[in-house]
């Protein structure tokens, strides 16, 4: 039995190198919510470094709110956006010899593609025309599995360590109460409860199926390293190896 544990770095919150001595992928943001030219090096480098598997992350460019809030963009200006952050990515880590595995959508544009599947295809297709060896790093039962799959990147089904769902599979937003879990205990069971039996319990309590093979611990997250460090143990003493999943075909 294996897991995934990825985290979204160079985000400016000060503990990357200490999340990617825990983490087996790293979701880099990439100059759109966060980041610019050094940050994006220096974690790359880092990946290297410490054999994680590495990422882009790119979002709404929107620095000022962190690319949580749904921007109101004509879709061409908006994968004009995605496009200038996936390049910027990619020359740094052909510049550092760091291969990128994959693609994760940050923030509201994440939530936005994982329910709107006209939306989601529009900007698979885009990172598909720039490279199609790219996977996708995909909230699990989303639209964002089905839009991957219909413009023929490979998929990585994931799950948030620290975010309740509604009962149709989805994160619940930011504004319900509840949405963000912070008490530790219930965060490492939830995804013991993913890794050995494929389970999560919705906000409501509906118990509902679940392939994601990667589990999300967000860096910005308070007491972020602390929480990864008691996940990962908590993981491999039941057993589950904790390493980057292969993508699925």
């Amino acid at each position: 039995m294996q897991i995934d544990l990825n985290a979204d770095l160079g985000e400016g919150m000060g503990h990357d190198d200490a999340l990617l001595d825990i983490v087996t992928s790293a979701s880099i943001a990439c100059g759109g919510h966060a980041g610019d030219d050094a940050t994006i090096r220096h974690v790359l480098r880092a990946c290297k470094a410490k054999g994680v598997r590495a990422g882009a992350h790119p979002g709404y460019a929107d620095k000022p709110r962190f690319g949580r809030f749904r921007l109101v963009l004509p879709l061409g200006t908006l994968l004009a956006q995605i496009r200038g952050q996936l390049d910027l990515i990619r020359r740094i880590a052909h510049e550092e010899d760091v291969p990128l595995r994959y693609v994760k959508l940050h923030g509201a544009l994440a939530n936005q593609t994982a329910e709107e599947l006209a939306l989601a295809v529009a900007v698979f297709g885009t990172v598909e025309a720039m490279d199609r060896t790219l996977a996708v790093l995909a909230l699990d039962n989303s639209a964002q599995v089905r839009a991957a799959n219909a413009v023929g990147l490979p998929v990585i089904r994931e799950a948030y360590a620290d975010r309740a769902y509604t009962a149709d599979g989805l994160l619940a937003p930011r504004t319900l109460e509840g949405a963000v879990i912070h008490d530790r205990q219930a965060v490492v069971d939830r995804c013991l409860r993913l890794a050995r039996d494929g389970e999560i319990v919705a906000i409501d309590g509906t118990v509902f199926a679940s392939q994601a093979r990667s589990i999300c611990l967000h860096g910005d997250t308070p007491g972020a390293v602390e929480l990864a460090r008691h996940i990962r143990a908590a993981l491999e003493a039941e057993g589950i190896r904790v390493a980057a999943e292969p993508v699925d075909a």
